[in-house]
C-alpha cells in the first residue's frame, strides 16, 4: 500500500506514545508539504488508521502551503472535537487502548517532486478502500 510513497526522497517516520509530547517526537518537515500516514500499533499488530495531507497546488503550478508544513499539520491540525492533535491523539489513544502510533511522512511537492499532496492522499485512501471496503477509522468523521 505504501510502495508508491517510497519514490519520494524527503521522508521520515516517528513513533508516539500516549505520554510523549507530539511536538518533541515529531520529525516531520516544518517547511515541506505532502502526506502523512498514521498506524496504530498494539504489540505486533499494526493497522493503518489515518491518512492526511497538507499543501494546495495553485492553478499556476505553485504550492500554497501553511506555515509550519507537515510538522504543523501533524502536531496542531484539528481532529476529534476541534482540538490540536497534540491533545486529541493521546485522549483518543486512551479511549481505544492504542499503545503507540507510528507516523510516516512524505514530502510530495518540492523542487524534485511535483505530486499534488491531496491527490497522493486520495490514492492511498483509494488503495485502502479497495483492499478493505471502507476508509481508515480515523479518517471517518466523529
Amino acid at each position: 500500500m505504501y510502495k508508491d510513497l517510497e519514490k519520494f526522497a524527503v521522508k521520515g517516520s516517528f513513533t508516539f506514545a500516549q505520554d510523549d509530547s507530539l511536538e518533541a517526537v515529531c520529525t516531520a518537515s516544518d517547511s515541506g508539504s505532502g502526506v502523512f500516514i498514521v498506524n496504530a500499533i498494539n504489540g505486533d499488530d499494526k493497522e493503518l488508521i489515518m491518512v492526511g495531507s497538507t499543501g494546495t497546488v495553485q492553478n499556476d503550478g505553485t504550492l500554497k502551503s501553511k506555515n509550519g508544513g507537515l510538522f504543523e499539520k501533524i502536531v496542531n491540525g484539528h481532529q476529534f472535537a476541534k482540538t490540536g492533535r497534540k491533545y486529541s491523539w493521546p485522549a483518543q489513544m486512551k479511549l481505544e487502548n492504542i499503545e503507540r502510533l507510528e507516523v510516516l511522512w512524505f514530502e510530495t511537492f518540492n523542487d524534485d517532486s511535483k505530486a499534488i499532496p491531496t491527490s497522493v492522499e486520495g490514492q492511498v485512501l483509494q488503495n485502502f478502500m479497495d483492499a478493505n471496503g471502507k476508509l481508515p477509522r480515523w479518517n471517518v468523521a466523529f
